[in-house]
């Protein structure tokens, strides 16, 4: 496990001053995965949130190689710039041992960029994808993505007399990205930096692609205080709503387990996402069905684990 002292004594890669919103979870999760990064690292990042805070001209935040791409292509150019890499590594070009790492919003990810990682992981590129999850296309207008959970509201599933807020359950991408055979991956959120940091150390040590997929909160999307982002994150863990596990060699491993699981509502009701669901008999259905779904999530993993574990 990394030790905090440690990673204070490497560079700060990502530097203070961008634009991101006060409690913005993307910004932490960059900052904590680029001090965990051995160097030298190369970034890949499409059109989202992180990179409209992170590099408007002329300014950018990033103290390493940053590569802006297109909205769906942030796998299909690390693919190209791995195999760029990898020319130049065997003709000698280069000598470094360099890390890449593709840095994209849900949107771009579970969505709009999925078919450039499916091709990615297949072709076995290896490189670090990161999805930086904050359920929704934050940065044009807080629509819903396949990424965002069930009964939230948004611009795109507005909750009202007609629907209550988003009514199909988000995407398992987790489970879709090991069905490709990935090198590594694993499932973090930012209130837990020890795990977040280990998996970072593991997904860019592995012989092969490699996934991490971290839950960051977003106070305007979730309508949430900018003071309650680790709370918030806490909280997804603490409920099960956000399981945390990884996927190493074929077997599972949950590697956060609440001493006392919480029910979602607690994770629910700081949100304004959610706060229609606490006006009357139809919220409360709709409360209980999402845990009806993250128990049996829950209960399945934990089948996962033990029929597939270490």
């Amino acid at each position: 496990m990394a030790r905090l002292k440690d990673l204070c004594k490497n560079p700060e890669l990502f530097s203070s001053g961008h634009r991101a919103c006060a409690g913005c979870g993307e910004a932490l999760a960059v900052r904590q995965i680029l001090l965990a990064a051995p160097q030298p690292v190369v970034g890949i990042m499409p059109t989202g949130c992180t990179e409209i805070f992170s590099s408007i001209y002329p300014h950018s935040a990033w103290q390493i190689p940053m590569i802006h791409t297109a909205f769906e292509t942030a796998a299909s150019t690390a693919s190209g710039v791995v195999a760029a890499y990898n020319f130049h590594k065997r003709m000698g070009n280069i000598k470094d041992d360099v890390k890449f790492i593709a840095f994209a919003g849900d949107g771009g990810t579970y969505d709009i960029g999925f078919q450039a990682i499916s091709g990615a992981f297949e072709r076995r590129h290896k490189f670090l994808y990161v999805c930086t999850d904050n359920e929704g296309y934050m940065n044009t207008g807080i629509q819903r993505s396949s990424a965002t959970p069930y009964g939230a509201h948004t611009t795109t599933s507005p909750a009202g007399e007609v629907i209550p807020g988003k009514t199909m359950p988000r995407k398992d991408l987790m489970e879709i990205i090991i069905a490709h055979n990935p090198a590594y991956a694993g499932q973090t959120t930012i209130a837990l930096w020890n795990d977040l940091v280990t998996k970072v150390g593991k997904a860019l040590a592995a012989d092969g692609p490699s996934f991490l997929n971290v839950l960051v909160p977003c106070p305007l999307g979730w309508q949430h205080p900018g003071n309650l982002t680790i709370e918030m994150s806490k909280l997804a863990a603490d409920t099960c709503f956000w399981p945390i596990y990884e996927w190493e060699n074929g077997k599972y491993k949950i590697n956060y387990e609440p001493k006392e699981k919480k029910p979602v509502e607690e994770f629910m009701k700081p949100q304004g996402r959610f706060s229609h669901l606490f006006k009357g008999d139809k919220g409360k259905a709709i409360i209980a069905e999402a845990q009806r779904q993250i128990d049996a999530q829950w209960a399945l993993l934990h089948k996962r684990q033990e029929a597939f574990g270490a």
